[in-house]
């Protein structure tokens, strides 16, 4: 499998830490446009050879600004789209709590049992993870590989490639624009950068 470089998209338009956007298709703000910008430069010294993409327009439009330096085609899978929360989209946690109790309660015990209503359990979207992790080895290892996604999709591959359990996804932080890297051996993965925003700070 190749080097892997994972981003996290832009921040976005009704970007708020306490609401939960999920397959919700947003745009990305002024902001989080500008942090594109930082990320195209962040990585201008890198041979990226493929690249794929969250078919969501805040992670594609995300990588087709990284792209334009590299002059590589963004290949969008919808496999690695977040998790689709259902009925709490746009929802706060307190909302939640209110109107969704007993799916709140195995939140927060973090239980591979949460399934959202009228969305995706949590095994459904590690599954559909692990699909998008098929598509990574027919890359060798000398090669570069771009992954613009979501916070939740990357933590969840990051655990998936580096043999972790599923729950320890809640233990990482990926910052919007964030830049993560994952180097890939026939033994197994080693993470040698998680959640870089240097980019971002001053100018870059």
């Amino acid at each position: 499998m190749p080097r892997l470089l994972l981003v996290r998209h832009g921040e976005i338009e009704q970007n708020s830490s306490e609401r939960y956007w999920g397959s919700t298709d947003v745009e990305l703000s002024a902001a989080g446009l500008w942090q594109a910008g930082r990320l195209r430069d962040r990585l201008t010294k890198e041979n990226i050879h493929s690249i794929y993409s969250s078919d969501l327009k805040r992670a594609l439009v995300t990588a087709e600004i990284i792209a334009t330096f590299h002059k590589r085609e963004v290949i969008a899978c919808a496999e690695l789209r977040e998790i689709n929360f259902g009925r709490l989209e746009g929802l706060t946690f307190s909302q939640v709590d209110e109107r969704y109790p007993e799916v709140a309660r195995l939140w927060l015990e973090q239980s591979p049992k949460l399934a959202y209503p009228d969305g995706e359990s949590i095994s459904q979207f590690e599954e559909r993870i692990t699909s998008f992790s098929r598509r990574l080895q027919k890359h060798s290892r000398e090669e570069t590989i771009l992954v613009v996604a979501h916070g939740g999709a990357l933590r969840t591959l990051i655990c998936q490639l580096l043999g972790m359990e599923p729950r320890q996804r809640w233990q990482t932080r990926l910052e919007p624009a964030s830049v993560t890297i994952v180097e890939t051996y026939a033994q197994g993965a080693i993470l040698t950068l998680l959640n870089d925003v240097s980019h971002l700070v001053h100018g870059g």
